[in-house]
């Protein structure tokens, strides 16, 4: 290899990484800046239970302002109707971003149910701390204790969001295999599923933690699928529901996607 090459190279991967860097670091900007000014706000209606209506409210409207503020907004197809609360919402998780964007799809007051990392944020902690329901998937015991908080949820009429990949995958937007609680949830409860899919927070907001993974503003696209109903169903049908679900996500990711699917 020439020397002039050589030099060339890492000229041209910082040409392409540097809108990468600038945009998280923009995106960066914006959240901490617009979460500290908001924590008062959100910690005097998170004090109160009877205040988590208006909390989730505030929540929709910060999604929105990040949603342009940050230059990703979201196209919304929805192909039904939201059934009546409660349900489950089981949607696919490529990016941090999923969690800002389920507040622009979601119109409808629910609880998160997100991993137990996210208690050790700074400010962003308060909404897990008791409003939405942080769940540990390494301890057996903590993590069936956030789906009887969530069932609880349910029994009072508030739909509950759940990521069934459990995390985000490193080969996305292919899938990580479904974990069972969403749905065990659903059938022991006997409400609907809504499948949410998102399109393109993969590719427009990568791993935050290494600068100069994927992130570019752009349109980020969501699809609502019809409600799966639960009712007549039993812990025998758990599996069949899983792939029910699991393909309905799946089906618009193989089609924008077709190059990923065997990688």
């Amino acid at each position: 290899m020439a020397d002039g090459e050589r030099l060339r190279r890492p000229a041209a991967i910082w040409l392409f990484a540097l809108p990468r860097l600038l945009f998280k670091l923009w995106f960066a900007l914006v959240f901490m800046l617009s979460m500290v000014l908001l924590y008062a706000p959100f910690r005097v209606l998170l004090h109160k239970r009877s205040r988590y209506p208006a909390a989730f409210r505030l929540m929709q409207a910060w999604a929105r302002f990040l949603s342009w503020a940050c230059l990703v907004p979201i196209r919304v197809r929805r192909e039904g109707p939201l059934p009546p609360p409660p349900y489950v919402i089981c949607l696919n998780h490529g990016s941090y971003l999923d969690i800002v964007h389920a507040f622009n799809v979601l119109p409808e007051y629910f609880l998160f149910m997100g991993k137990h990392e996210l208690l050790r944020w700074p400010l962003f902690r308060i909404f897990f701390k008791d409003m939405h329901i942080a769940v540990n998937r390494n301890n057996h015991m903590a993590a069936s204790r956030a789906l009887v908080k969530a069932g609880k949820a349910i029994d009072n009429g508030v739909p509950v969001s759940i990521f069934p990949e459990g995390t985000i995958p490193r080969h996305a937007p292919r899938m990580r295999p479904f974990k069972d609680g969403a749905f065990r949830l659903a059938i022991d409860k006997q409400v609907p599923i809504v499948p949410v899919t998102f399109l393109d927070n993969w590719r427009l907001f990568g791993d935050p933690e290494v600068l100069l993974s994927r992130g570019r503003p752009g349109i980020a696209r969501a699809v609502v699928h019809p409600a799966i109903p639960t009712t007549g169903l039993g812990p025998e049908d758990v599996d069949n529901l899983r792939l029910r679900v699991r393909e309905a996500i799946e089906a618009p990711l193989r089609l924008e996607y077709p190059a990923h699917e065997d990688r």
